[in-house]
């Protein structure tokens, strides 16, 4: 059988549209773990990246962070994780943020190096604070570089939380360690798709943030 077999099958199949197992609860459950873990990444990363990109500072220490973070294995940490605090969401969001804090900051961090210095002085010439300086001179032109790495950290979490089914939690992974126990390799194909697919609607997602947020001026000099 092809992977196109596979496919049709699971979403022809109605039972996989209903009840706790259905697809759209599992659906709503992996949004939710993403959102979670990106809203807690974003609010680490990117304080820290803004503040460091604005002064300056800090750029070696960032890149060692980022490297050591990446260089974490997710498993690994997840089952480490469970070991230490037991089965539950805190064990999963750990891995998740820790997974894309690193492109959150390095980006936002070589997003306000790249801004162009003429403004930035131009502002401090006439007085304007630094805060004024950051949050209406340097962030509005580095937004575009920032939002790729929101988006870099979301669409990892995306592709990652299907972890969460290894501590006996739902999301889309449910499908594929299910269906791998079970032998039941439509739920495994069937679970894949739906994480590749809802990967497309984040870029999707943040294509249109970028178009709504970030001014066309800006868009077009990058």
């Amino acid at each position: 059988m092809n992977l196109l077999h596979f496919i049709n099958a699971f979403f022809s199949d109605s039972a996989h549209w209903h009840g706790y197992d259905g697809i759209p609860t599992r659906v709503g459950e992996h949004i939710e773990y993403t959102l979670e873990a990106l809203a807690l990444a974003a609010a680490i990363g990117l304080p820290v990246g803004l503040i460091t990109g604005h002064t300056g500072r800090g750029g070696n220490a960032l890149s060692l962070i980022a490297t050591a973070g990446r260089a974490l294995p997710t498993f690994g940490l997840l089952v480490l994780m469970t070991l230490l605090l037991g089965f539950g969401l805190v064990n999963v969001m750990i891995p998740l943020v820790i997974l894309a804090v690193p492109p959150i900051l390095v980006t936002t961090y070589e997003a306000m190096r790249s801004v162009d210095p003429s403004p930035v002085d131009a502002a401090r010439g006439m007085g304007m604070s630094e805060a004024g300086v950051l949050f209406q001179v340097e962030l509005p032109a580095a937004l575009p570089l920032i939002l790729s790495g929101l988006r870099s950290g979301a669409i990892q979490i995306v592709s990652t939380a299907t972890i969460a089914a290894y501590v006996s939690l739902g999301g889309l992974g449910r499908y594929i360690v299910d269906g791998l126990y079970q032998r039941n390799y439509e739920k495994v194909v069937g679970g894949a798709t739906l994480v590749a697919g809802l990967a497309l609607v984040t870029l999707a997602v943040f294509w249109a943030l970028t178009r709504f947020a970030v001014s066309a001026g800006v868009r077009r000099s990058g």
